[in-house]
Formats: C-alpha cells, sequence, structure tokens
C-alpha cells in the first residue's frame, strides 16, 4: 500500500506563519507540493470582525501512483 498524495488545511494566525508554513512545505525533502492556496478568514458579529485567521490548503505528492518508488508513513500526532 502506498500513499500517494494529501491535502491539507490548516488555520494560521496570520500571514506571516501562513507564508512560513508554505515556504517549510515547498522545500520539503519528504514530498512536492503539487500546489497551495491561502485565504483571508473572519467572523463576523453584527458586522464587526470578531476574529480573523488565514486558511491554508496543501497538496502534498509524496510518490507517482503509476510507478510508486517508495512507502511514505504521515504521523499527524500533536506537536
Amino acid at each position: 500500500m502506498y500513499l500517494i498524495k494529501t491535502v491539507e488545511t490548516y488555520r494560521c494566525a496570520d500571514s506571516n506563519e501562513a507564508e512560513a508554513l508554505i515556504r517549510d512545505s515547498k522545500n520539503s525533502s519528504t514530498y512536492t507540493l503539487l500546489r497551495y492556496s491561502s485565504e483571508d478568514k473572519c467572523i463576523k458579529v453584527k458586522g464587526e470582525i470578531e476574529d480573523e485567521w488565514k486558511r491554508v490548503t496543501l497538496t502534498k505528492v509524496f510518490t507517482e501512483e503509476k510507478d510508486p518508488d517508495r512507502q511514505v508513513t504521515v504521523d499527524y500526532g500533536e506537536d
């Protein structure tokens, strides 16, 4: 069994944290970052912004589906 690809969605506190996450993902030797996106999110109460954050979505490819060359185990444990 081979893990081919994952799509992960993160909540980042601000643009700096989101940019760091994307930069680190681009430089990973464990996977190839196929695509990423970042969008501003907020919660409004009575027209006023109560909470703001950045949603970052990363699509990671670990090996090719047609010709897998390695097995990968992903650990989503707490840091």
